[in-house]
């Protein structure tokens, strides 16, 4: 609810989570599953599905071609990473895996490239979803991170 109800008008670019949270030494508070060396795994407050995880580099990067090439390797080894994660965490039958480029291309923090895993299961996109505009979420989002962290290999 406090999703819904936030007011989404004067909202300013300047906020960026992608640059607060890693800042702030409280991953588990940020839901930060992994930190690499240029970029880091973190799981959507808001998401689509169980195990809806983000990849982001740390450095504040708007467009593809702007990513160094040890942030696109390692932001691309984290995609895949995050696969692996949620197979044995959750057991989901595929999986949507994209970026969303400016603001008209869907990004909600255009200032800052971002990747979504997504977890998909047969028969996930219901009339809860397609008509009554509801996410139906199985397990809360701190359920989700401790079976995430789990699975994590060292």
């Amino acid at each position: 609810m406090q999703y819904v109800e936030r007011p989404t008008t004067g909202r300013s670019d300047s906020h960026d989570i992608f640059l607060d949270l890693p800042a702030e030494d409280d991953d588990r508070k940020n839901l930060i599953l992994y930190r690499g060396q240029t970029a880091f795994v973190i799981m959507n407050a808001y998401p689509y599905a169980t195990g809806h995880l983000l990849i982001a580099p740390y450095r504040q990067v708007a467009e593809l071609e702007d990513l160094t090439e040890a942030e696109m390797l390692e932001v691309n080894q984290l995609v895949a990473k995050a696969v692996v994660w949620n197979r044995k965490a959750f057991n989901p039958d595929g999986f949507n895996v994209g970026v969303n480029l400016g603001r008209s291309g869907g990004a909600g923090i255009p200032q800052h490239i971002h990747w979504h895993v997504v977890p998909r299961w047969a028969g996930d996109t219901n009339f809860m979803t397609t008509i009554g505009q509801t996410r139906v979420m199985p397990n809360s989002l701190e359920e989700g991170y401790e079976r995430l962290l789990a699975v994590q290999s060292p």
